[in-house]
């Protein structure tokens, strides 16, 4: 693999990994449309790792929150501190709230091998990112409803929007773009809405990611492009975190539905390309 093609891979999946346009579906395509090589395993799961960094950069505050409160909840399962009717703290909801909006995650991890397929038809991949397009359009024109966060949010709400990066396993489908997309139905503050999105996202990745790298390791890999591979990671960790705040400026201020149009637009590219194939 060359320099020019790992930084051009990490900034895809840097900047489409976080902003609502589905990376899995851009990187199937432009591996299918323009026959480029198809990337190695170990440097998908790097690129992976790269934008979990970025993940873990910006939201720092809240992960580092949510762990001491993971811990402070351990605490307060000892016979002792039972019948307490302290009020749950913030980040301790916000926690059970994520693992709530984990669960629905399991079952359509069951579907892995037919999503394989899927991402070598650019013509469905092309049909998914029309109909996230469409979805982007509504949800962005829902009217300001109860403003929930994680003080008010129901076990409803979190499943919910389980269910919306459920469903977006399958390519074109963005998985940001679904579950903020869910929130905002739900009537989401918009700032918790993408806080909400991209903290369910660090479970999910980080999982896959693990699991791929231990198979890797236990088949073995090739040490020889680890310095491109690297440079790849970092692309992808750097434009991540730059992706992340523009995704939040413009679900706050209400913008975040042009990206609909551009969504639209590739996928029809997509299927009229797929004519052509």
């Amino acid at each position: 693999m060359s320099w020019l093609l790992a930084v051009f891979l990490g900034l895809v999946q840097g900047v489409a990994e976080f902003l609502p346009i589905s990376s899995s579906g851009h990187l199937a395509l432009f591996q299918s449309l323009f026959g480029l090589e198809e990337a190695p395993v170990f440097f998908d799961v790097l690129l992976h790792f790269g934008t979990l960094l970025s993940l873990c950069v910006f939201y720092w505050r809240d992960i580092s929150d949510m762990a001491c409160e993971l811990v402070r909840g351990v605490r307060d399962l000892a016979p002792s501190r039972r019948g307490r009717t302290d009020r749950v703290p913030k980040a301790r909801r916000l926690v059970l709230l994520l693992v709530v909006a984990c669960l629905p995650l399991i079952p359509a991890v069951l579907f892995s091998d037919v999503v394989e397929t899927l991402l070598q038809k650019p013509m469905l991949i092309g049909l998914f990112l029309c109909l996230t397009g469409a979805v982007l359009f509504v949800s962005d024109r829902l009217r300001p409803g109860a403003r929930k966060d994680e003080t008010n949010a129901t076990v409803g709400d979190a499943l919910l929007v389980g269910v919306c990066q459920g469903i977006a396993i399958l390519p074109g489908l963005s998985r940001s773009g679904m579950t903020i997309s869910g929130g905002l139905l739900r009537r989401f503050d918009r700032a918790f809405a993408v806080r909400f999105s991209f903290l369910l996202s660090l479970p999910a990745v980080l999982g896959a990611t693990l699991l791929q790298l231990f198979k890797e390791l236990r088949q073995g890999f090739d040490t020889t492009n680890l310095p491109v591979y690297l440079l790849g990671m970092a692309v992808a960790a750097v434009s991540g975190y730059f992706a992340i705040g523009l995704v939040k400026r413009l679900v706050v201020s209400g913008k975040f539905g042009g990206f609909a149009y551009y969504c639209l637009a590739v996928g029809v590219v997509a299927i009229a390309f797929s004519f052509l194939l």
